[in-house]
């Protein structure tokens, strides 16, 4: 069997005197898209800042493809992960597609410039977040939604193995929350590759993980399949309220009542 794209190994994470995560061990697989969920302030976007590289755990072990995170050249890393962090800034103006083929950047010599395999990837991405014809569009110039799917586009032209998105899905519509994910879905069953994304909405990662990551206050964590972690009594013991689980036409739907 080959090497997890990504081990947590007894993981630990604090902020300050108070423990976000304790002990977590856990391994993402080729193929396997998971959901990560959890109260406001119970870790998730400082657990996949660890699990990327940006901090360092307070206790136990990160590796990726069986290597220490912290062994891994920067250069190396930026080909085996991509990160779409929760929060974006645009600080100066530029064509759309030119910000989207940013993600092409690992694969590319100090002096070399992105070839026309390169846009081609960049505006397949483009069109997989429902923007192809936006690749002229100054990116100062788009909405919230909007600016987020450039995000995931220059995400998706990475084209790395593992993916770890922060709230992905936050300043989307119906429509592009359900195409998104549904790309997500393609990419982890056809193409083998990991996704971990964070979500408050339970139905959406009900409808598309395979495996769910369940932080609870005080820093416990429950990893595994979809089905074993998205019970009635771990959801209201993380949220603290009672969720009523549904299966009804082949999908579970969960209510809180």
């Amino acid at each position: 069997m080959s090497a997890a794209l990504l081990e947590l190994e007894d993981v630990t994470l604090r902020a300050g005197e108070r423990t976000l995560v304790h002990g977590l061990t856990m391994s993402v697989m080729a193929g396997q898209l998971w959901c990560l969920l959890g109260p406001n302030g119970a870790g998730k976007s400082t657990l996949l800042h660890t699990a990327v590289g940006l901090r360092s755990p307070d206790g136990g072990r990160v590796r990726m493809s069986g290597r220490e995170l912290r062994d891994w050249p920067m250069a190396e890393l930026a080909k085996l992960r991509g990160f779409l962090p929760q929060a974006q800034h645009d600080t100066f103006s530029t064509a759309v597609l030119d910000h989207v083929v940013l993600g092409r950047h690992p694969y590319l010599g100090r002096w070399q410039w992105e070839d026309e395999s390169d846009l081609s990837l960049a505006r397949a991405a483009l069109a997989h977040v429902d923007l192809a014809d936006f690749e002229h569009r100054d990116v100062l110039t788009l909405s919230g939604g909007e600016r987020q799917r450039v995000s995931l586009a220059m995400l998706l032209a990475q084209d790395a193995p593992l993916l770890l998105l922060d709230e992905p899905v936050s300043h989307l519509d119906v429509h592009h929350q359900l195409l998104l994910l549904r790309h997500l879905q393609r990419l982890a069953r056809e193409r083998g590759k990991a996704v971990v994304f964070t979500v408050h909405d339970l139905n959406l990662a009900a409808r598309y993980a395979t495996h769910a990551l369940l932080l609870f206050p005080g820093g416990g964590a429950r990893p595994g399949t979809f089905q074993e972690v998205m019970t009635e009594a771990g959801l209201e013991q993380a949220f603290g309220h009672r969720v009523i689980r549904i299966a009804t036409a082949g999908r579970t739907v969960f209510i809180p009542e």
